[in-house]
């Protein structure tokens, strides 16, 4: 097998991603070109391991299987995080996230007598 077109492919799998990142408003579609840059990154390591043996045999093929698990965490917090934008939001478009806290918010607290914990003794 030649290596240069499991290379090739991977490199166009992730400058798609790459793009998909930097082009879409959609946080559902963000987390999907970041699964093509992942799939990218595995399919480079399984082709390193097979073309060039390195001292440990099947190495690219662990690290690619440890980037399997971490994109199935990434996914399953991911998913969590826009699931809970569009509760609070109504819509998962990453432009209308706000980034900072609004500042006319109150305070938590603000306006209100400080609590006692019980009798006031001596006074």
């Amino acid at each position: 097998m030649r290596p240069v077109i499991p290379y090739v492919t991977a490199a166009l799998l992730f400058g798609l991603g790459v793009y998909g990142v930097l082009r879409r408003r959609n946080a559902v579609l963000v987390l999907m070109s970041v699964e093509l840059m992942l799939n990218a990154v595995n399919l480079i390591l399984v082709t390193a391991d097979t073309t060039a043996r390195a001292v440990l045999p099947h190495s690219g093929q662990v690290f690619a299987l440890f980037v399997i698990v971490l994109a199935a965490a990434e996914i399953g917090v991911g998913l969590a995080i826009v699931l809970q934008l569009y509760r609070l939001r109504a819509t998962v478009a990453v432009d209308e996230v706000p980034l900072t806290e609004p500042a006319d918010t109150p305070e938590v607290g603000a306006g209100r007598e400080p609590a006692t914990t019980g009798p006031e003794v001596g006074r």
